[in-house]
């Protein structure tokens, strides 16, 4: 066939597509046959009507149309008419991407599909098109906001005005009547609330709640990471009322019902500038020569009643946010910093685990339930690391008993496949203003594991004491902390990256990946790289998250594993602290299905809350390198993309970016195979790891964006 008439028939087939597509999509509720069909789109000649036939039967093949026999066809929906719910995430182009309830597949949405969704809504789908690589849908309905409060600037308009929001991916601009702009002008930043969204309209109706022109700029930019993740920065009125009801004063009545640690050796390790102690330990020596470790936890869940305003926000939130310059927290400070804080010298409830074991770990005995206990001393992490190095202090032999015994745990972990990655996190010094003058990188010491270690031990003995089937009969609805196994092409990716460091990594098996990566990590702890790998090791690994389905927690480990050890900043501990002591007392449990909803919204939040956290640590890292504009850096190249590529600077720390527009001497372009950046003239590559100097050479803090250019 002449190429001329080939395209002149896929056009008219193409268009007939369309025509045909609309047609169902219309009469979404229709059954109809080829003739039909045909009938309403006025075709008739005989040509045509085969080639609508073959159409139909192609629609059909591809899970566009529904067969329902005799020759008749409606519009697949995949669960007879219902559509398929699940939450939508938008792209900063307008398209989205709904991820299915079962998470099976990404729904594909197109922008004039979008229907009245905003980032993060829950929304029921129709599906429009079915193919192997990808799923086609409409927005059908909105069923819950994920937010209705967007931070923005002020667009004034002569009888009304927009919030442009800060973030592309918000999905639209918000409608202000003048009436509701509460003394906002053209180019204010502002934090609006959507009021109502009629049907009729193409954007929302909004009212300005706070205007942020007074604020520092700090103020302003850590409100809106705040608010375009859907994390709220004050507190409801009614859930401030009941925190202030909550007094520090412990009911007697309540004490006397209590096992009393008040008399037993008990601490804090916790870091210099924390205000909310979540967790003490406790150690006394037995008769028979063993040792009894308490871990105390604070008893939130005393003090946080479910279905109360505290217990539905903290739910709303599931998490303390904890950005470069502030605390988000999850309760107020009534009861974060003061009531069910452990702080010393005070009496304060807790829910603890509490293990008779000898100083080579070994557990003989465990007990869990409510406390009273009374902390005789708060240690800062650099406190208790100077006595396990030597120096003298209060309790020196208790914390070196239980830094031996930590450091056996942790021993025991790592032989049976727990992978040693330990965290590295760039904070910065701020000053009295509020500007970063110092960046430090803190890492874990022995101070940090000891701690870690026995929260681990706590962890892992309440999560088999409620699901190991060896110990009981029957199954208590109940919330695991999860962590699958490594994907293959992510890990493969990562032997690609430390190659270029001469490094390679056995993937042949995951118990094999564990331990390879182990052996790694330790041959290159003093090495330059150190730091680099590990943050790409950490990166090419799974992402451990809640549910009430058990497969083990693969980084740890363990069979069982479960979040108890920090109800004040997780409501993920809160709901454990609750199951298990139902199953200590009366065996009734109140959680059944919605523990899976529980599991799915605060695993949500979390990535929420990493995500607002690492944007404002790139916010910081761009207000930290403006003075040195112009100023030449060694860096490592930590990234690639169509884009550009990321470079991590040696001296701070600082990542930013070159566009691969910029790159002198020719052009290039991306590999994305062998993960390389490759000049199209010179054959010149750049790869993971390469040692580069860059310029930095424009800062756009409301971007979060540090423009480098290359220095040859």
């Amino acid at each position: 066939m002449p190429k001329k008439k080939k395209q002149k028939g896929n056009k008219l087939r193409n268009s007939l597509v369309h025509i045909i597509r609309k047609v169902f999509e219309s009469n979404p509720d229709s059954v109809l046959s080829h003739k039909q069909v045909c009938a309403l789109i006025d075709v008739r000649d005989v040509p045509l009507r085969k080639l609508a036939f073959d159409i139909l039967q192609d629609l059909r093949s591809e899970g566009y149309l529904s067969n329902e026999g005799h020759g008749l066809y409606s519009l697949n929906t995949t669960d007879g008419g219902g559509g398929i719910e699940g939450r939508i995430e938008l792209t900063n182009r307008g398209a989205g991407f709904v991820v299915t309830d079962d998470e099976q597949a990404d729904i594909y949405i197109p922008p004039n599909q979008i229907g009245q969704a905003l980032s993060g809504d829950r929304v029921r789908v129709r599906i429009v098109k079915k193919q192997k690589s990808r799923w086609e849908g409409i927005v059908t309905e909105v069923l819950e906001r994920e937010r209705t409060q967007f931070v923005g600037t002020i667009e004034m308009h002569e009888k009304f005005a927009f919030l442009v929001p800060d973030n592309l991916k918000a999905g639209t601009d918000i409608y202000i009547p003048k009436e509701k702009l509460k003394g906002a002008k053209n180019g204010d930043k502002a934090l609006v609330k959507i009021t109502v969204w009629p049907k009729s309209a193409g954007n929302p109706y909004g009212e300005v709640i706070e205007v942020l022109g007074q604020h520092t700029s700090n103020d302003t930019e850590m409100i809106s990471i705040l608010c375009n993740q859907g994390i709220d920065y004050k507190f409801p009125q009614e859930v401030l009322e009941e925190a202030e009801v909550v007094g520090i004063e412990l009911d007697e009545k309540e004490v006397a019902s209590r096992r009393d640690f008040r008399t037993t050796t008990t601490f804090t390790i916790d870091p210099v500038d924390a205000k909310d102690f979540d967790d003490a330990l406790s150690i006394k020596r037995l008769e028979n020569g063993h040792l009894e470790i308490g871990v105390h936890i604070a008893d939130v869940s005393h003090y946080v009643r479910p279905g109360t305003a505290m217990d539905k926000e903290a739910l709303k939130r599931s998490n303390s946010v904890y950005l470069v310059d502030r605390v988000v927290p999850m309760l107020p400070e009534q009861l974060s910093n003061m009531a069910c804080s452990l702080r010393p010298n005070e009496d304060k409830f807790s829910f603890s685990a509490v293990f008779e074991m000898d100083e080579d770990g070994k557990v003989y005995k465990e007990w869990f339930g409510k406390t009273v206990i009374h902390s005789d001393r708060r240690f800062s992490y650099e406190e208790a690391q100077d006595i396990i190095e030597g120096k003298d202090g209060d309790f020196r032999d208790e914390i070196l008993i239980l830094d031996k015994i930590a450091k056996i745990l942790r021993k025991r972990r790592l032989k049976k496949g727990a992978l040693n990655i330990e965290s590295e996190e760039m904070r910065f010094r701020l000053d009295e203003t509020g500007h970063p003058v110092e960046v430090i990188i803190k890492t874990s010491k022995d101070a940090h594991k000891l701690i870690e270690e026995f929260m681990l031990l706590a962890n892992r003995h309440v999560a088999t004491f409620m699901a190991d089937p060896t110990q009981r009969k029957d199954v208590v609805p109940f919330l695991f902390r999860i962590h699958d196994q490594p994907d293959i092409e992510k890990i493969a990716l990562f032997n690609v990256f430390i190659e270029k460091f001469g490094h390679k990594l056995d993937f042949t098996h995951p118990d094999q990946i564990a331990k390879s990566m182990n052996k790694l990590l330790e041959s290159i702890r003093n090495e330059n790289e150190y730091s680099l790998v590990q943050t790409m090791a950490i990166r090419s690994m799974a992402k451990a998250v809640y549910d009430t389905v058990n497969i083990g927690h693969y980084g740890l480990a363990f069979q069982y594993y479960t979040h108890f050890t920090s109800p004040i900043r997780r409501y993920a501990d809160l709901v454990v602290h609750r199951i298990l002591q139902e199953e200590l007392t009366t065996k009734k449990h109140r959680y059944g299905k919605e523990l899976d909803e529980i599991c799915k919204r605060i695993s949500r939040m979390e990535r929420k809350a990493v995500e607002a956290e690492r944007e404002s640590n790139k916010y910081f890292q761009t207000i930290f390198v403006q003075d040195h504009i112009g100023e030449v850096f060694d860096g490592t190249i930590s990234g690639l993309a169509e884009f550009g590529m990321f470079v991590r600077m040696d001296e701070n720390h600082c990542e930013g970016m070159i566009p691969m527009n910029d790159l002198p001497g020719e052009r290039f372009y991306f590999e994305p195979e062998k993960y390389r950046i490759v000049g199209s003239k010179t054959k010149r590559e750049f790869h993971f790891g390469d040692k580069v100097k860059v310029r930095i050479y424009e800062v756009h803090p409301r971007k979060r964006q540090i423009d480098l250019e290359l220095v040859e």
